[in-house]
């Protein structure tokens, strides 16, 4: 990528070109290849619950598989077992995450999925847990409880927990548990406009930094919406998601900070949590075409 355009060797100056010149320098930051990109596994018509085969998984990963190094997948049953199996055949990395809620049956089953895979030697990186302090599904004690059996199960395993980047800050117990910090940094979520989100998401992930006093921190998901309703000063369009896109992998491959973009395809079933928004984040569209 030329240097052209640079503001402060940071982000682009993506306002002064044209929307041609913007798709264009979008798909060669994508085709020059990317640290991570997260699983979107589902397909029109289905959500969580439905059962998933290794054939769906194989051919969706096999899309993604020229652009990114590793693969992050948020489960360990109804099929998600198959990511990081299928991604492992691929030649390409794993953080492999077991989905903890409220439903304690469920739980034992990931975590009992997750050490299955990891002992198979399937997974890179574990993460036992996505937000679950955000929403409040466990207490923090029982968080603890399932990242300590995790770890005393996989002993040469990197083990870490996902959530919003603050929550490591106000979680010293949760941060204390972690090999590595596993933050989730969105500036969309926060209604920051596109032209202030790259230095918002630098602020994010350095109070994750801080939290972590020096254990490795990782972008687990960050991203901007194609298309949908705004939140505030955010706004989500094509050339918005293509700019943000552009600034996070410039600045991460500048500052060696690993990101894991979300997400890799657009998934229908979003909506009905994220609003109409939900449902654009990917680089490919539902159909499996790169978007822009």
């Amino acid at each position: 990528m030329s240097n052209a355009g640079y503001t402060d060797g940071l982000g682009l100056d993506l306002d002064k070109i044209t929307e041609k010149e913007l798709r264009e320098l979008w798909l060669e930051t994508v085709q020059s290849g990317m640290h991570g990109l997260c699983f979107s596994i589902y397909e029109d018509g289905q959500s969580p619950g439905d059962i998933i085969s290794k054939e769906q998984v194989k051919r969706r990963m096999q899309i993604i598989k020229p652009y990114t190094q590793w693969v992050r997948s948020f489960s360990c049953i109804e099929g998600n077992e198959h990511v990081p199996v299928v991604a492992k055949e691929l030649g390409m990395k794993t953080l492999v995450g077991a989905w903890l809620g409220s439903d304690m049956e469920l739980n034992a089953k990931e975590v009992e999925g997750l050490i299955k895979l990891a002992k198979e030697g399937y997974v890179d990186i574990a993460a036992v847990g996505n937000e679950v302090m955000y929403r409040g599904d466990l207490t923090e004690e029982q968080l603890l409880e399932y990242i300590h059996k995790v770890k005393d199960a996989l002993p040469d395993v990197t083990v870490g927990y996902v959530d919003a980047y603050y929550e490591f800050s106000h979680r010293p117990n949760i941060t204390n548990a972690c090999d590595v910090i596993l933050s989730n940094c969105y500036p969309y979520w926060e209604g920051c406009p596109i032209e202030y989100s790259l230095n918002h998401m630098q602020q994010m992930y350095g109070q994750a930094s801080a939290a972590g006093q020096g254990k490795k921190v990782i972008i687990t998901e960050t991203g901007w919406p194609s298309q949908g309703e705004g939140l505030k000063g955010a706004h989500p369009s094509a050339a918005n998601a293509m700019k943000y896109f552009i600034d996070t992998q410039v600045w991460s491959q500048k500052n060696n900070i690993e990101v894991f973009y979300f997400s890799s395809f657009d998934e229908a079933w979003k909506i009905g949590d994220e609003g109409d928004v939900g449902a654009y984040w990917g680089l490919w569209d539902k159909d499996g075409k790169l978007k822009f």
